[in-house]
């Protein structure tokens, strides 16, 4: 059988996560690599045994890869997944699909008008912790949904935003603790509620941090047309990364979810817990926040390019979370409530 090749742009830290999977799968074979940074896009096709590039766009055209990762700063998300689109290849970009809402919407029609499958990363939905409680509100057993809860307390220090030239600015980055944070355990519960937002009221602030634009602290409710009402609380400026926690009160029972940990307690009295299994993948420099689950993703996006359906996470899903994230910072900017 044909293998499929591969290509990855953007060599910097969540590489790794994104190559990984790819050198494991026996039907993929990585053709090739790009970074503007030269040494970084040597160094990793060495390591890959594949071609390095310099210039992403001369990449996709010499190279007609059938899959590429876009692994770029979130402002270029947008920019090098439409060149991609536009030649007629799938594309599964990293998260956020893009700092605004039009380009992303945009991207998700051309793919659509292409033919081709576009994804977006969305990692912790396969944590085992999520799908136990995915599945379980799913089967009715906790009944409908009442209210949500997340809260984020990480530690980011200036030289995390010092040794980028990207984040911390809203240009590049988009934002702060919510885009690039929070954007994960907002989206679990955006899709544990599985209702339409109808309104996103938030306030934000840089309250610890000296070097950058964006926002360090946020909090806010989201309000769903089914009545679920969401409060969410996020901050960078605690001394380490402790546990994100979200907690559902449901018709018949509660859940407390962390990435690693659900537990689920029925009115009845019964008990659930779930504790995340290990990954026989082995990720050089990984970040433990970042989990382990981009494999679930890739191999089902692989699948879905094989199989000819829908990836399990579009980015025409990943569209849902993004709407709510700009309704935060225009909320948070003018003051107001901003309706849906």
């Amino acid at each position: 059988m044909k293998k499929l090749r591969a290509a990855i742009i953007g060599c910097g830290n969540i590489f790794t996560m994104h190559v990984t999977p790819v050198l494991h799968r026996s039907d993929t074979e990585l053709v090739a690599v790009c970074d503007i940074k030269k040494d970084r896009a040597d160094k990793a096709a060495a390591k890959s045994g594949c071609k390095a590039y310099y210039d992403y766009e001369q990449m996709i055209t010499e190279v007609k890869p059938d899959i590429v990762h876009v692994c770029l700063p979130h402002y270029l998300h947008p920019v090098a997944s439409k060149f991609a689109i536009e030649h007629g290849v799938n594309v599964l970009c990293e998260k956020p699909i893009a700092i605004d809402y039009k380009s992303g919407e945009e991207n998700v029609a051309l793919a659509a008008k292409k033919g081709v499958n576009y994804g977006v990363i969305f990692q912790c939905r396969y944590n085992d912790a999520s799908q136990l409680v995915k599945k379980t509100l799913m089967s009715g057993e906790l009944g409908k949904i009442i209210s949500a809860r997340s809260a984020l307390t990480w530690y980011r220090p200036d030289n995390y935003y010092d040794n980028s030239d990207w984040k911390g600015t809203w240009e590049k980055e988009g934002g702060g603790v919510i885009i690039d944070q929070a954007i994960h355990s907002m989206d679990l519960v955006n899709w544990f509620v599985a209702s339409e937002p109808v309104s996103v009221d938030a306030h934000f602030a840089n309250r610890g941090h000296k070097i950058m634009e964006v926002e360090d602290s946020a909090e806010g409710l989201i309000t769903y047309r089914n009545g679920v009402r969401y409060a969410f609380w996020a901050m960078n400026n605690y001394g380490c990364d402790e546990p994100i926690e979200i907690r559902l009160l449901c018709e018949k029972g509660k859940v407390v979810l962390t990435y690693d940990d659900a537990w689920i307690t029925f009115a009845d009295g019964r008990e659930l817990h779930v504790h995340q299994s290990a990954d026989n993948l082995v990720y050089e420099n990984g970040k433990d926040y970042w989990g382990f689950q981009h494999v679930k993703q890739i191999n089902d996006f692989y699948r879905s390019v094989l199989e000819k359906r829908a990836p399990e996470i579009s980015a025409a899903e990943a569209l849902k979370i993004q709407k709510i994230v700009c309704a935060f910072y225009e909320s948070g900017r003018t003051g107001k409530p901003v309706n849906l």
